[in-house]
C-alpha cells in the first residue's frame, strides 16, 4: 500500500507514528500542502498529522476535500487531542499516534476498501443461474421461488455469491457476516451452511461448495443441460439434415 504522510515533523515515520516502521507500506513524506498533492500520486490513503496544531489541521481537512483528491483521509492524533473532532473534520477516519501495527493497519484497510465500495458500489442484485438475490428487500429467489431465509443466511448467502469462487475461512466468514464482535465462534458458519444447503434444495446445494481444512466458496451453477444441448446440436453439421 503506498501512502502519503503530511507532516513537518523531523523524523516523520518515528515521530508520528512509530507503527509505520512495523508494517511494509511504501510511504512518501510531504509538506502540509495541498499543492503538493496536486501533481503527484497520492497514493492509497493520506494520513495528516493532525497532533500539534488542530484548527489548523481540521482547516486542512478541508482543503484536501476541495481538492478531491479521491483518497481517503485518516488524521493522526494524540489522545487528548480527540476532544476537538468533530463532524468538520473532513475525513475518513482518525488514528491515534499511539496505536500499534495491527491496529493501524486494519484502518489503512478499511479506509481503501470503503472508498472503493462508494466508487464501486455493489449492485442491490445478484444474478447468478436461477439463483437472485435482491439486497433492497433482503429476499432471495430459487428459479424463481422465494427462499424462506433467517437474516444471518441471507447474508451468508449474499456475501458467498457476491465473490463467486472465492474461498472463505470461516473466521472470515464470522467477521464479514457476524461482525468482529462476535465471540460465538466458528462452528456457527457450520450450522449456517447445513440450514442454507438444507433450502436450497438437493439440486443446488452444491452452490455452496467445501474446501476442506479451508472453509467455503460459492460455486456458479452449470449453464442448463437443455440449452447447451440446443447449441451443440447447433453446430454439429450431423444435425443439420440439409447437409
Amino acid at each position: 500500500m503506498d501512502l502519503s504522510l503530511l507532516t513537518t515533523a523531523s523524523q516523520p515515520t518515528t515521530e508520528v507514528l512509530p507503527a509505520l516502521g512495523l508494517l511494509p507500506h511504501r510511504v512518501s513524506v510531504l509538506p502540509l500542502d495541498a499543492a503538493a498533492l496536486v501533481d503527484r500520486n497520492a497514493g492509497d490513503v493520506i494520513l495528516l498529522d493532525a497532533r500539534r496544531d488542530l484548527a489548523a489541521a481540521r482547516t486542512f481537512t478541508r482543503v484536501l476535500a476541495a481538492a478531491e483528491l479521491a483518497v481517503p483521509v485518516i488524521a493522526v492524533l494524540t489522545e487528548g487531542g480527540l476532544i476537538a473532532v468533530s463532524a468538520e473534520w473532513a475525513v475518513d477516519d482518525f488514528v491515534l499516534d499511539t496505536a500499534g501495527p495491527a491496529e493501524l493497519d486494519a484502518r489503512l484497510r478499511l479506509a481503501v476498501e470503503r472508498t472503493t465500495l462508494r466508487e464501486n458500489p455493489t449492485p442491490d442484485q445478484v444474478d447468478i443461474g436461477e439463483l437472485t438475490i435482491d439486497e433492497s428487500t433482503y429476499s432471495a429467489r430459487l428459479s424463481g421461488t422465494p427462499l424462506d431465509l433467517t437474516y444471518k443466511e441471507f447474508e451468508l448467502l449474499k456475501f458467498l455469491a457476491q465473490h463467486p469462487g472465492r474461498v472463505f475461512s470461516r473466521s472470515h466468514l464470522v467477521q464479514e457476516v457476524w461482525g468482529y464482535d462476535y465471540f460465538g465462534g466458528t462452528r456457527t458458519v457450520d450450522v449456517h451452511v447445513r440450514r442454507l444447503r438444507a433450502k436450497l434444495g438437493p439440486e443446488h446445494d452444491a452452490m455452496i461448495g467445501t474446501v476442506r481444512n479451508v472453509g467455503y466458496k460459492f460455486v456458479r451453477p452449470p449453464e442448463p443441460s437443455g440449452r447447451a444441448g440446443h447449441e451443440s446440436a447447433s453446430r454439429d453439421p450431423a444435425a443439420d439434415p440439409g447437409r
